[in-house]
């Protein structure tokens, strides 16, 4: 048994004199008050370290792809780096060496230690972020994968190698978990045949149960909540009353159910969790459950920054109007020698932006062809692809389904808006195929269209024809097409954070 020298003699001496005790054991007193003070005035004593509620970006897609943080309650378990380097999560490495230490300590105490699903799944999204990372470094035009169906390559990709590593990686881990509770036709339902079609289509894909979902939850990345706005305004909104009450406290009771059913909207305050919505109320019935809002993936057809849309955890998604459902002969167009029209659009007086549009160019210019309705005899979609571009503005929200019109007849889109976010932005360089005009500068949009070159001109229209695949609707969903896209923003959206148990 080892012997400590003079413990008993320092102890014994301690006791026989008051004065010395009061000398060593009076300044530990006042001591643990300053640190326990000090840690009821900051949060840095509590059970999680608790960061600034701080968002950034992460260079990653040519250094403007964004990687997010969520401001963190202090119940929350989703950790963030608050680093500004242009790496994608650098602070990987230092988490795995302290992850390693950590192991080699509890080995050292004869401690078996077993890692959760989730502790295991994030590990493996933390060696995927480093794949990215090192994929993002190659600026070749073209990706360095093999690939049987596409190579992404040219300037419509910020990084096509980075974007092609993460969608293959995409396809090997991720998985969605659908909530089954809820009942059809508020829930697991949507339209098909409407403005709205991008919403149904998307729901019916995941309730088929077929492409990334899996019927076992603890082996899931992303929480679909599966109700659709759409059919809750067409159900429980009443005409002419202006308010959504009963909608937001709809989804407001849902959200309990789910919460007190499953343990995973609580282990991450929502933050793996995601809806889709292409109604203008998408926005505001998610405000009805602040997590929802600020933590939650929302993927929207109304990406306005300025009603809340944040581009670092939201996706932006296409609005695509299906008026009969048919989803085959939407694509394709006359070359461009036969397109004589400069500009179109037709389009009612909604908003603000149009009715700059149409108070400028209604009726006054072969050229510049902009109409509030069609004469008899004129057709929307002739007109469409018999023009080199196409002026898709906003209308009452951000979002115009005449953009991805305008890629199916290989017009250029010329878009006009305030705070839009095109979709898949994180990917795609909208510039390389579209125009973007600010509202002011509406007077000039002759004079900036008859600027590009036919050389410039033909080089866009090519790309637009390139980047088609990403917009196309299937029956059957193909890779690379819009579902796909969609799904990938939302993994990409996943990867963004990490969540412990």
């Amino acid at each position: 048994m080892r012997k400590y020298p003079n413990s008993k003699s320092l102890f014994s001496s301690l006791g026989s004199s008051p004065f010395l005790v009061l000398l060593v054991v009076l300044p530990l007193i006042l001591i643990s008050v300053f640190i326990f003070t000090s840690c009821l005035k900051t949060s840095s004593c509590s059970k999680y370290s608790m960061p600034s509620p701080l968002t950034w970006r992460v260079g990653f897609f040519d250094n403007s792809y964004t990687f997010a943080s969520l401001a963190q309650s202090e119940a929350s378990v989703v950790s963030y780096n608050t680093s500004t380097s242009n790496s994608l999560y650098p602070d990987d490495q230092a988490t795995s060496s302290l992850r390693e230490s950590s192991d080699e300590g509890a080995v050292a105490r004869g401690v078996v230690k077993r890692h959760s699903k989730l502790e295991k799944m994030e590990a493996k999204l933390a060696k995927i972020r480093s794949s990215i990372r090192e994929a993002a470094r190659v600026r070749n035009l073209t990706s360095i994968y093999e690939d049987p169906d596409y190579v992404p390559r040219g300037p419509i990709y910020r990084n096509a190698n980075a974007f092609h590593r993460s969608y293959l990686e995409m396809e090997k881990l991720f998985k969605i978990y659908v909530y089954k509770e809820g009942d059809p036709p508020m829930f697991h339902d949507g339209p098909c045949k409407s403005i709205y079609s991008s919403e149904g289509r998307f729901i019916h894909e995941l309730e088929r149960g077929k492409s990334f979902t899996t019927t076992d939850p603890d082996e899931a990345l992303v929480y679909f909540l599966p109700f659709s706005v759409v059919m809750l305004v067409q159900y429980l909104y009443v005409p002419g009353s202006h308010e959504i009450d009963t909608i937001g406290n709809t989804v407001v009771d849902y959200i309990n159910v789910i919460a007190d059913k499953y343990p995973f909207w609580n282990r991450s305050l929502g933050a793996d969790h995601f809806i889709v919505s292409c109604h203008d109320w998408g926005p505001r019935t998610s405000s009805y459950v602040p997590h929802l809002f600020n933590n939650s993936i929302r993927v929207l057809c109304n990406a306005n920054t300025s009603e809340g849309f944040n581009p670092k955890k939201d996706a932006s998604f296409p609005e695509i109007h299906l008026r009969t459902g048919e989803i085959t002969g939407l694509v394709g167009g006359p070359s461009p020698s036969r397109r004589s029209i400069l500009a179109f659009f037709a389009g009612r007086l909604h908003g603000h932006i149009r009715r700059l549009l149409l108070e400028q160019w209604k009726d006054k210019d072969q050229d510049v062809q902009v109409h509030d309705q069609l004469r008899n005899g004129m057709s929307y979609d002739s007109m469409l692809k018999n023009s080199r571009f196409c002026l898709c503005p906003s209308g009452y929200e951000v979002a115009s389904p005449r953009i991805v019109e305008a890629i199916y007849a290989e017009c250029v889109p010329v878009l006009i808006s305030d705070g839009y976010v095109p979709p898949f932005s994180d990917v795609l360089n909208w510039k390389a195929f579209s125009i973007q005009v600010q509202v002011k500068d509406i007077p000039k949009i002759k004079d900036i269209l008859m600027g590009i070159s036919q050389r410039q001109y033909l080089r866009m229209q090519r790309r637009v024809k390139q980047v088609q695949r990403h917009f196309v609707l299937n029956g059957l969903p193909k890779r690379f097409d819009e579902f796909h896209m969609t799904i990938h923003s939302i993994w990409l959206r996943r990867l963004n954070i990490r969540i412990h148990d």
